[in-house]
Parts: C-alpha cells; structure tokens; sequence
C-alpha cells in the first residue's frame, strides 16, 4: 500500500494566527510519531494564550522544552549532524529562521503556492504577516523578470527594417516612407519613433 503524501497537523494558537489543523508531509508525520513513541507521555499542560490545558509536542519531563534550549543545543547538534554551519551572514540558525525558509520555500517552489493559500498553510490572520515570512529567492524573481520580456522587447524596438524598392524607385526621395522600425507589436515608418504618438507607453 502506497504511504499517504500527506498527514494532518494541529497548531495551537501562535502569536501570529488561531489554532488550525495543517498539511504536513508525511515524513515529518513519521517523525513525530517516532519522538512521541520514545517520549515519556506527556500530561497536558496549560496553554498561556488560551487558557486551555493541551498536548505540546515538545515537552519533557512534564514540561515544554524551551525555545533557548532548542536554539542553543537542539539545532546545532541537528546541524553537526547535517554537516551544515550552525550560523551563516544573518546570524544563528534558529527555530525563528526555519518558519521563514517553511514559508518561502512553498512560496518560490516550481508550481508555487499563492499567497492566500501560504497565509492559511503558516495558521496567520493577515497576508502582511505572511509577506514577512516569505520572501521571494533571486532565482524566483530573475525568472519573473525574464518571463516578462521586458529587455527582449525593447531590444525589437530599435531593429530597424529597410524597404530597398522604395529607396531604387526613387520613391524615398519623394517622401515616401523607406525605413520601419520593429516596435515589437508592429511596424512604425516615423523616423523619431521613441516620441510617436501612438507608440504604446509603459503603465505608470
């Protein structure tokens, strides 16, 4: 039988958003079903934010494992067992900088999550909050860039077309037209195209 490719998660109230039920993979379903089959159960304890007595996931010895100690001793040792740095130019490599990297990298993936569904994914009230979190990677935004064709267009803007039959006859000394620059979107015989009238301008 095929393992499912997703399991679902219960958030608690966090400072950012209300309690909610979340997708997760199911790898990290299998994760935590392995910590709490080695843990202790756990008694319920009181959630300060609501008053609610809950199961927390990281608890020990009838406590919460504080976030100082999953920062400073949980998290490098996670990272000396990855063979990665436990800090880099932003600093320290801590459970605050994961939510930012869960919540990008949904965000710049190839067939990306919208920001309305990434806001109901990270549980929070406002898109502000989100657009905190998630931010777009170079790669992410060159492509957007490249996919606009900003650069490709205005590069046809100054290819320029000769019409070699009106220039033998004679008809270009007659004033007529001779020369017809490629606007991308058609042909325009005015000599000062960039000031044309009717050449299409950029949306403020």
């Amino acid at each position: 039988m095929a393992r499912a490719a997703v399991c679902l998660l219960d958030v608690f109230t966090h400072k950012t958003g209300t309690a909610f039920t979340n997708p997760v993979d199911a790898l990290m379903g299998e994760a935590i079903e392995a910590w709490q089959a080695v843990r202790p159960i756990q008694p319920q304890m009181l959630d300060r934010r609501t008053g609610e007595q809950v199961d927390f996931l990281f608890a020990f010895r009838a406590g919460c494992v504080p976030s100082t100690y999953i920062n400073g001793t949980v998290i490098p040792l996670l990272c000396r067992k990855a063979g990665v740095p436990a800090a880099d130019v932003r600093g320290n490599i801590t459970s605050h900088r994961a939510r930012s990297t869960i919540a990008s990298q949904p965000y710049n993936a190839k067939e990306p999550m919208t920001l309305c569904e990434l806001q109901a994914w990270l549980g929070h009230r406002s898109p502000q909050t989100t657009t905190f979190y998630a931010k777009i990677s170079p790669t992410t935004l060159n492509k957007a860039y490249d996919d606009a064709g900003y650069f490709a267009r205005n590069v046809r803007t100054i290819e320029v077309l000769f019409d070699r039959d009106a220039v033998t006859s004679g008809e270009a000394t007659a004033g007529e037209p001779w020369q017809y620059y490629d606007l991308g979107h058609g042909l325009c015989s005015y000599t000062f195209f960039e000031q044309c009238q009717h050449r299409p301008r950029p949306a403020p």
